[in-house]
């Protein structure tokens, strides 16, 4: 594909390119064709060190995942209408790591699915039908999931009037900040506020939806309390929290192994939805309930069933990932190397104006970029020049935020702190020269 205008009219030809389906790196895409470890490799077996794929979540090819999956094969693949051990073992590995009431396991291909599911069994159990998300929120591609993902149907049908949009508790850019007395009570009155008006006009609101840490949103840390102040409100109007983890499971925030615990162990949602990282880039997704939940969806009549959810090759590659993220202590790794690589990036802030704010805990880190201090705009431009300069050091980024403005960093968990100061002095440099340049362009423009 590199700039090689005939191999990309191959591509529309054949039917596999077109407009909707986005590359990174559109102008100068990179073939990848293998990868290990936290380190992907193109087609003339340049390296990249990659920084942003929580999909390969205890590296890129593991070999004990690779194994797992290559030796349940070779005995048996089939859909989970029969007994088999590897769909229990590995339900009984996943209700170790949760709430004791989240004792109900749903196996799914994809986080999209997962997330549709929560939404069926949330409606059946209130009996309700709206649902409040957050603003900039992303729960996945199917229609029903668009219709609750902001950062979606913002730019295609708009809003269902079933649908409630609730601010993004982001106390950088939000409308609470830093400065407020209480940002917490703040961003949840806005909830509460959301539910009085809805209750208002005759609507129930069957669940709330929010990703622990709002990645599309850019990559935001709610403050703690939040969960639960919310989680009562909608207790009160007859619905669920619906917990999403499926881009921040399994260990990625470190110091536990669900981002919903950061909240503090008195909180517990009712429903919690997985997906990417669960199979190491194998599809493979669950939705964890409780047994109340469960009962209200079979009261239906109407089974459930996924062909391929819970399979035994999914579930021994599940299994396998649980045990190299123990084995090789994935969490405190991550604790480790994310606490240094934001003592590193903090340093960068003092250093270079651009950058407004370093978030994160783990390795869930973003990188505001600003214009100017005082308003906080989105250095849009900037940002994107900034990854495009990085791709050329063969280091893999990427921004997300309403703005594009937040440098995320989402790497597999075997990222070293090696990794993490090439990568900080190479913002460095780079930000060095654009202040450089920018510098010469002011002096020019005087002249």
């Amino acid at each position: 594909i590199r700039r090689d205008t005939r191999y990309k009219s191959l591509y529309l030809n054949a039917g596999v390119w077109c407009s909707s389906c986005k590359l990174f790196f559109p102008e100068d895409p990179v073939k990848i064709v293998r990868a290990k470890g936290q380190y992907i490799y193109d087609e003339h077996g340049r390296e990249y060190l990659d920084c942003i794929n929580n999909v390969s979540h205890v590296g890129h090819c593991h070999p004990d995942v690779v194994k797992a999956a290559h030796e349940q094969n070779q005995l048996l693949n089939t859909n989970s209408r029969y007994l088999h051990d590897n769909l229990v073992d590995y339900a009984k590995r996943l209700s170790k790591t949760l709430p004791e009431k989240l004792c109900t396991f749903y196996f799914l291909n994809s986080g999209s699915e997962a997330n549709d599911l929560a939404l069926r069994l949330a409606r059946q159990y209130t009996k309700h039908e709206d649902v409040i998300v957050l603003d900039h929120a992303y729960h996945g591609h199917l229609t029903s999931l668009i219709d609750i993902s902001p950062y979606k149907f913002r730019n295609l049908e708009g809003q269902k009037e079933w649908v409630h949009v609730a601010p993004l508790p982001d106390t950088y850019r939000g409308i609470y900040r830093e400065d407020h007395k209480d940002s917490v009570l703040a961003y949840a009155n806005e909830v509460k506020k959301i539910i009085d008006q809805a209750q208002k006009k005759g609507r129930k609101i069957a669940a709330f939806f929010i990703e622990s840490l709002p990645s599309v949103g850019g990559q935001i840390i709610p403050p703690e309390g939040y969960f639960q102040m919310i989680a009562e409100h909608v207790h009160k109007a007859g619905g669920v929290f619906v917990a999403d983890e499926i881009q921040v499971g399994f260990g990625r925030v470190g110091k536990c192994f669900w981002a919903f615990q950061l909240q503090g162990e008195d909180f517990v949602p009712d429903i919690v939805t997985m997906g990417k990282p669960m199979g190491n880039g194998h599809p493979i997704a669950c939705v964890a309930t409780t047994k109340e939940i469960a009962e209200a969806f079979a009261d239906t009549g109407v089974e459930y069933f996924n062909t391929f959810g819970g399979n035994p090759v999914s579930c021994a590659i599940g299994l396998a990932v649980l045990d190299v993220i123990e084995k090789e202590h994935l969490q405190a790794h991550a604790t480790q190397v994310g606490n240094f690589l934001m003592e590193l990036l903090n340093q960068q802030k003092v250093k270079h104006p651009i950058i407004g704010d370093v978030r994160g805990v783990g390795l869930f880190i973003g990188v505001d970029l600003i214009k100017d201090q005082e308003k906080r705009t989105p250095a849009t431009k900037e940002a994107e020049y900034l990854i495009t300069r990085f791709k050329r050091e063969y280091i893999l980024l990427s921004t997300d935020g309403p703005g594009r403005n937040v440098l995320k960093f989402k790497p597999p968990l075997c990222f070293t702190m090696d990794n993490a100061k090439l990568v900080v002095d190479k913002m460095d440099e780079i930000l060095t020269d654009m202040e450089r340049e920018k510098t010469c362009e002011l002096v020019g423009n005087h002249h």
